[in-house]
């Protein structure tokens, strides 16, 4: 069957790779994904060790790594490791808060070709995303966004994690991207890390997420998370991910070395190895816990008739709301309508 085809086919190295280059951030927004496994990280990797990660990223060929953190730009060096990168001819696609950006980091960045930026913005004013991200924030933001807007950044987007404190505010978001000639991206509110202490309050309701449903399909142009298609109206299904792609596409590294799935599933139980101690390559190759979801068959969803759509849903949802790998996702769109 084709779907086993899938599942079989494994890659000899990730696609891309999130790489949390720092667990140092000047904002502590209430939902993020990072915050616990930032906190127990004892330092994050030298310059010499990250060159020698972009080597082995290279060596394993590797097309696009995404720095995110803690925020990428609060590291002194941090545009040496981009062009470290650029160097090997690696894609790259930073994920800030915008609030360092300046005219040096705007103008310097606007010359980088393989370089996407991505503004966290979670609402389209400022009541609603400093709620969220902290006081004050929005204006930073939107700050660093004019600079890049200024210098001609070409790669923006702004990328919005959909809670049920910002769902009413998604077209508004979509034309401040227009606005500000940046792509729209929606990342799911998933409950991992700090996620998990507000999630009673911020996670969308069976009507929400069938509108969303709707939203997206209405506006093929925004972008998503690849955890998205466990909701994938039909009109957008051939335009991503069918199926999760931790350890089958992907897979995250955190500030000092640790190596995860994905950086939803950043649990002790699915450590996979440190990239210190041995090479990307072994670890993509050998960790037991990628092996394990690479084999992962949720088979109450064999017989479903979106099956070929979404492979399951998000596994890090499940997980985190049903305590096992082996269930459907929880808010997948056939269960819930």
């Amino acid at each position: 069957m084709k779907e086993d085809y899938l599942y079989k086919k494994n890659l000899s190295a990730p696609v891309n790779v999130t790489w949390e280059i720092t667990r140092r951030c000047n904002l502590s927004c209430c939902h993020c994904l990072s915050a616990n496994i930032l906190t127990d990280c004892d330092n994050d990797m030298n310059l010499t060790q990250c060159k020698q990660f972009i080597d082995d990223l290279d060596n394993i060929k590797v097309f696009q790594v995404n720095l995110g953190g803690g925020e990428p730009f609060w590291r002194e060096d941090i545009m040496d490791i981009l062009d470290y990168c650029h160097k090997k001819g690696i894609v790259t696609c930073v994920s800030t808060n915008g609030t360092l950006i300046d005219d040096y980091l705007a103008s310097r960045l606007a010359q980088m070709d393989l370089t996407y930026i991505q503004v966290s913005v979670d609402g389209a004013c400022p009541e609603t995303n400093d709620r969220i991200r902290g006081e004050g924030v929005f204006k930073k933001a939107v700050h660093g966004i004019d600079l890049l807007n200024k210098y001609n950044f070409k790669n923006l987007s702004i990328n919005t994690v959909v809670t049920r404190l910002n769902f009413k505010e998604m077209l508004d978001i979509y034309k401040m991207g227009k606005y500000y000639k940046a792509k729209t991206r929606l990342s799911r509110f998933r409950p991992s890390g700090r996620a998990k202490d507000v999630w009673e309050d911020y996670y969308l309701t069976r009507e929400q997420i069938i509108e969303l449903s709707e939203f997206l399909g209405n506006n093929k142009d925004v972008l998503t998370g690849d955890s998205f298609f466990s909701i994938t109206a039909g009109e957008r299904k051939n335009l991503g991910l069918n199926m999760c792609g931790a350890a089958k596409m992907t897979c995250s590294v955190t500030p000092d070395g640790n190596v995860y799935p994905c950086a939803f599933l950043q649990e002790e139980y699915f450590y996979a190895g440190n990239i210190i101690k041995q090479s990307l390559g072994e670890i993509w190759k050998n960790a037991a816990i990628f092996k394990t979801l690479r084999d992962l068959r949720i088979e109450s969803c064999q017989t479903c008739p979106r099956f070929n759509t979404c492979h399951g849903g998000c596994p890090a949802v499940a997980f985190f709301l049903r305590n096992s790998l082996n269930c459907s996702d929880p808010e997948c769109i056939q269960q819930i309508q």
